[in-house]
């Protein structure tokens, strides 16, 4: 199998990339830090692991999967997992704007493009669709105040990919998407100095993961007990909702 990581750096998407790379695939790898990129290339066999800078904020960021796409051909597998994330109930402007900016823009760059090289690809067809797998939140659920942008930017995402899989049945497009919803992640996002409920590390997230692409699962909630705590605080009234609290500074 072909597969291109978008955010690969570090945290999920390095783990999801070196997870495919150790079971003896093609992987195409994509972040800011090329040098992070060119230490997962070094773990395997020359040209196991291609590599290609790529910023999604970026209008550059097209011509960075074009480069990647014609080193590697056409992937079976696109998952995006760059994102950012910052607990501000300060508001800081900047914040939430570049949160917004990695987020939903640069996502919505990335996987347009990608699409639309998908459907004029003569690669796919109904017997052979494109995976795409977009790494969203259980934050796109429910709102979270201590962290607007965040949680908003996720509910974005999913709704985006919701929106993609209704066109790609409109129009016929041989694609499959996967909506991957983590809880609290190990990862540089969360504050090392605060304690978070049902904390995963990287590896077990990362299981997760490749469990529901694998199986082609449409959304992936990980664990259990995320699934349960999401179906009762979507029971939970507007009214109340907005009137909790979860994680203060």
């Amino acid at each position: 199998m072909k597969a291109i990581i978008i955010g690969a750096t570090s945290g999920l998407g390095r783990g999801v990339a070196e997870a495919l790379a150790a079971q003896g695939d093609t992987v195409g790898v994509a972040g800011r830090r090329i040098e992070m990129l060119q230490s997962i290339a070094q773990q395997y066999v020359e040209g196991q692991v291609v590599t290609q800078a790529m910023d999604v904020t970026s209008v550059e960021a097209c011509t960075a999967l074009d480069s990647l796409l014609q080193r590697l051909g056409a992937p079976d597998l696109l998952v995006y997992v760059a994102g950012i994330g910052f607990q501000n109930t300060q508001l800081d402007s900047e914040k939430e704007l570049a949160t917004v900016r990695t987020n939903c823009e640069g996502m919505v760059r990335v996987i347009t493009h990608f699409v639309r090289y998908a459907v004029s690809c003569g690669a796919y067809h109904k017997g052979h669709k494109a995976h795409i797998a977009v790494v969203t939140s259980v934050a796109t659920t429910a709102a979270m105040g201590a962290a607007p942008a965040y949680s908003a930017s996720k509910r974005m995402e999913s709704t985006y990919v919701t929106a993609l899989v209704q066109l790609a049945h409109m129009q016929h497009w041989p694609l499959r998407f996967t909506d991957i919803r983590p809880g609290f992640v190990s990862t540089a996002l969360l504050n090392p100095d605060k304690r978070y409920p049902l904390l995963m590390t990287t590896d077990q997230a990362v299981k997760h993961i490749m469990r529901g692409i694998r199986r082609r699962r449409r959304v992936v909630v990980f664990d259990i007990r995320y699934k349960i705590i999401v179906f009762f605080w979507k029971l939970v009234p507007r009214a109340i909702w907005e009137r909790m609290t979860f994680v203060n500074n």
